[in-house]
């Protein structure tokens, strides 16, 4: 079924998808059910994260009730290792794309794709509280997750204050900073935006150089963050590439 083509279930197939280095994002287990040692032992070692659930989720992703209680979340995409990714926009003088705790797999294939349009050199998530790669996102992508390149990190904060050492640096997409069609971009860069709910982590807030905001006249007085996103990479890649 196309819904499971993400979606590997059964203790040993999943042993032997870590075993292999597979991309996984994430592990299911059903809450009357025990994953075997080894398995949990290989997830720690990459850094998996393991979930409990009830069993009927681990069911209906895997399609099946012969699961044994455990299904894994295969990505698409083969991650890049932070430290390459932070070199190549360094090396370019580009953009990063941040995407701060956005758990809305429409919302992050949108803003993938539309960074992928304006040429961004890659794209961050973090490990938790973030949506997965997953079948929803590839679409809303148009695909977009295929051509550029991603990477997830434990720790936004560490990963942007990493990047400033070495002469990156940090804008904010959030109320109360300066009118973003005003502000002289620094390159390289890495232009963060928060989920809609809560908007940027105020530690990711308090290491940025800068803080963009996005001027409004109406009533409704926020934006989707897809649709933020591509009025803030619009206006960076006018600066980057002249147009």
């Amino acid at each position: 079924m196309e819904k499971n083509k993400f979606v590997i279930w059964g203790r040993n197939p999943i042993i032997e998808a870590l075993k292999s280095k597979k991309s996984i994002e994430k592990i299911l287990v059903a809450h009357d059910s025990h994953a075997p040692k080894e398995l949990i032992k290989l997830a720690e070692q990459q850094k998996i994260k393991v979930q409990r659930v009830p069993r009927k989720k681990v069911e209906e992703l895997a399609g099946t009730k012969k699961t044994q209680g455990v299904v894994a979340l295969l990505s698409p995409i083969q991650y890049w290792n932070e430290d390459d990714l932070i070199n190549e926009v360094l090396e370019k003088g580009g953009v990063m794309l941040v995407l701060d705790h956005i758990t809305d797999p429409q919302n992050v294939g949108n803003m993938i794709r539309t960074a992928e349009v304006f040429g961004v050199d890659g794209i961050v998530l973090p490990k938790e509280r973030s949506s997965p790669i997953n079948e929803v996102v590839v679409k809303a992508s148009t695909g977009a997750v295929f051509h550029i390149p991603i990477t997830k990190v434990s720790s936004l904060k560490k990963f942007l204050d990493k990047f400033k050492k070495l002469g990156g640096w940090v804008v904010s997409v959030e109320k109360g900073g300066k009118p973003i069609h005003k502000i002289d971009f620094p390159f390289p860069m890495a232009v963060v935006l928060g989920s809609e709910g809560k908007g940027v982590s105020k530690s990711v807030k308090d290491s940025s150089d800068l803080i963009a905001e996005i001027p409004m006249k109406g009533h409704v007085t926020s934006l989707n963050v897809s649709s933020a996103t591509a009025i803030a990479l619009w206006e960076v890649s006018k600066q980057r590439f002249d147009w």
